[in-house]
């Protein structure tokens, strides 16, 4: 294991299996961050199903991060991911 950064590559959708849990919260609010400095108004972060505790803490990020307009879940998923808008830079 290395404990040099992972480039990941940014784009509108984010998938969260390949993280550990305890990064979860460090790593979507750095997305966020990334996302919308690259201008993306919306975002779908990809976070499972399960018993809801990725999602819960996928949100909690979301509801206090300040580039987050407003978010819900995407009704495609089954509860399996959360759109965000993003606020722009403008």
């Amino acid at each position: 294991m290395s404990d040099f950064p992972v480039h990941v590559p940014i784009g509108p959708e984010f998938d969260l299996h390949s993280f550990a849990p305890r990064d979860i919260p460090s790593v979507v609010a750095e997305y966020i961050d990334a996302a919308a400095s690259a201008g993306f108004g919306e975002v779908r972060v990809i976070h499972g199903r399960g018993r809801g505790i990725q999602r819960g803490i996928v949100q909690a990020v979301l509801e206090r991060h300040p580039r987050v307009v407003e978010f819900h879940d995407d009704p495609a998923s089954h509860l399996g991911a959360t759109l965000a808008r993003l606020a722009s830079n403008s």
